[in-house]
C-alpha cells in the first residue's frame, strides 16, 4: 500500500529531473539518461542555480507560455466573430498565426473595423470634395449621402488625388490595383463609410405591398456584413465632413436667442426701431389680407357683369417668383375649353346633307371613308325621281 503522503504512480516529484519518452514510448537508455542528467547540471550550473531549482524554472516558463498561447488564441476568436475555435492537428491549442508584413501591397488586405485615423479622414475629405455623383438613400430611417465604388476609385486614380498627396503626404500612394482597394478600404475601416445594398422597406412584413406614392430614386438600405470594393458596389457616407461651420451657426443662434431674452436691456433708441418695424409688418401683413379680399369681390362682380370675369394681380397663390405674380396686371378668368364632338358631328353632318339634297332634287353629296388598308367611297340612297344626267367629280383619295 501507498501512504497517504506518496505521490501517485506516473508523477514527478518535486525537484527531480523529467525524463523525455522515446518516439515509440520505450525509456531511454541509462547512457542517454545519463547524458541528460549532465547537460541539466551544466545548465543549472551556468545559471547559478540547483538542479531542482533550475527544472522548477523550467516547469514554469512552459506554464507562462502555455497560458499566453491561451490568451492569445481567446483574443482571435474574439476578433472573429463566431469563428469556432481553433487547434492543432491534435486538438491542442496553436499559437498566433503570423500576419502578412507591414507594408505588403501585393494582395487586398481584410477590413478590421476600429476608431478612425487622420489618413483615413484626409481621404474621406478628399473624396467628399469630389464629384462623385451621391443620391439619397435612407438607412435606419435617416438619411444619407450614397455613392458607386467605382467612381470613387477613379477619383483616386485622377490628378487631383496626386496633388491631394503632394500636399499631404500621409495620403497613401497607389501603384496597383491592390494598393487602390487597400486605401479605399481606409473608409470603412474607420466607419466612415459603409458599403450597403438595396431591400424593400416592406419585406417580412404580414400585409400586401402598398401603392403610396415613391420617389424615384430613393433607395432604402441595409449594410452589408462583407464590405469589398467591387466596381458596381455602393457605399453609404456615414463622415459628415466637418463640423466646424455647424457649430459657429449653432452658437450665432445662441447669441441670437440670449439678445432677444435681453430686450428690456436694450437702449431705448434700439427698442424703438424695433417698435416701429414690428408695426410695419403688421401693416404689410394686413394689406396683403385686404388686397386678396378685394380680388375676389372684384372677380365675383366682374363674373355677372362682364363674363368670364377679371382677375386683378398679383397674384398670390399661384407658385411663381415674387415679381411675376405681378405681370400681368390683369388677366381674363381663363375657362376650359369644350372638347370638340369629331365623330358625332361628322354624322350629323352627313345625314343633314343626304335629307337636304332628297328635298331638293339634287343628288347628295359623295362622302369617303379611308382605312389603313382599303377606301371605300360611300354613298347615300338617291330619291327616286327624274333626274338629267350629268357628271359627278370625285375628289382624289389622299
Amino acid at each position: 500500500m501507498q501512504s497517504p503522503t506518496s505521490p501517485p504512480p506516473g508523477a514527478i516529484p518535486p525537484g527531480a529531473i523529467p525524463i523525455p519518452m522515446g518516439p515509440n514510448g520505450q525509456m531511454p537508455s541509462p547512457q542517454q539518461i545519463a547524458a541528460m542528467q549532465q547537460q541539466i547540471a551544466a545548465e543549472a550550473q551556468k545559471h547559478g542555480m540547483t538542479v531542482p531549482q533550475f527544472v522548477e524554472h523550467i516547469k514554469a516558463q512552459r506554464l507562462a507560455q502555455l497560458q499566453q498561447a491561451q490568451r492569445l488564441q481567446q483574443q482571435q476568436q474574439q476578433q472573429g466573430g463566431q469563428g469556432g475555435p481553433q487547434g492543432g492537428p491534435q486538438g491542442g491549442p496553436q499559437g498566433p498565426r503570423p500576419g502578412p508584413p507591414p507594408g505588403a501591397q501585393g494582395q487586398p488586405q481584410p477590413i478590421r473595423p476600429g476608431p478612425p485615423n487622420p489618413v483615413a479622414i484626409a481621404l474621406a475629405n478628399f473624396l467628399r470634395g469630389q464629384q462623385l455623383k451621391p443620391r439619397t438613400c435612407i438607412i435606419n430611417g435617416e438619411r444619407k449621402d450614397m455613392f458607386r465604388v467605382k467612381r470613387a476609385l477613379r477619383a483616386l486614380e485622377s490628378p487631383a488625388y496626386a496633388k491631394a498627396r503632394a500636399k499631404n503626404p500621409a495620403l497613401p500612394e497607389i501603384k496597383d490595383r491592390a494598393s487602390l482597394e487597400n486605401t479605399f478600404k481606409l473608409l470603412p475601416m474607420s466607419m466612415l463609410a459603409l458599403r450597403v445594398s438595396k431591400i424593400d422597406p416592406h419585406e417580412g412584413h404580414d400585409h400586401a405591398p402598398k401603392k403610396g406614392k415613391r420617389i424615384k430614386g430613393l433607395w432604402t438600405v441595409k449594410v452589408e456584413q462583407q464590405q469589398d470594393a467591387g466596381d458596381d458596389m455602393y457605399y453609404v457616407w456615414l463622415y459628415e465632413g466637418s463640423q466646424i461651420m455647424r457649430k459657429v451657426y449653432g452658437a450665432l443662434a445662441l447669441v441670437l436667442i440670449f439678445t432677444v431674452v435681453l430686450y428690456p436691456l436694450w437702449p431705448l433708441v434700439l427698442r424703438q426701431g424695433v417698435y416701429y418695424l414690428s408695426w410695419g409688418f403688421l401693416m404689410l401683413l394686413g394689406l396683403f389680407f385686404l388686397m386678396a379680399i378685394f380680388r375676389v369681390i372684384l372677380f365675383c362682380i366682374t363674373y355677372f357683369v362682364v363674363p368670364p370675369g377679371l382677375w386683378l394681380y398679383p397674384n398670390l397663390w399661384e407658385d411663381v417668383s415674387f415679381m411675376d405674380s405681378f405681370r400681368p396686371v390683369w388677366a381674363w378668368h381663363e375657362t376650359a375649353k369644350p372638347k370638340k364632338k369629331k365623330k358625332a358631328s361628322k354624322a350629323v353632318n352627313a345625314e343633314s346633307a343626304a335629307q337636304l339634297a332628297g328635298h331638293t332634287g339634287h343628288p347628295p353629296p359623295a362622302t369617303a371613308t379611308t382605312t389603313a388598308t382599303t377606301t371605300q367611297i360611300q354613298t347615300a340612297p338617291r330619291q327616286r325621281s327624274y333626274v338629267a344626267p350629268r357628271v359627278e367629280e370625285l375628289a382624289d383619295d389622299e
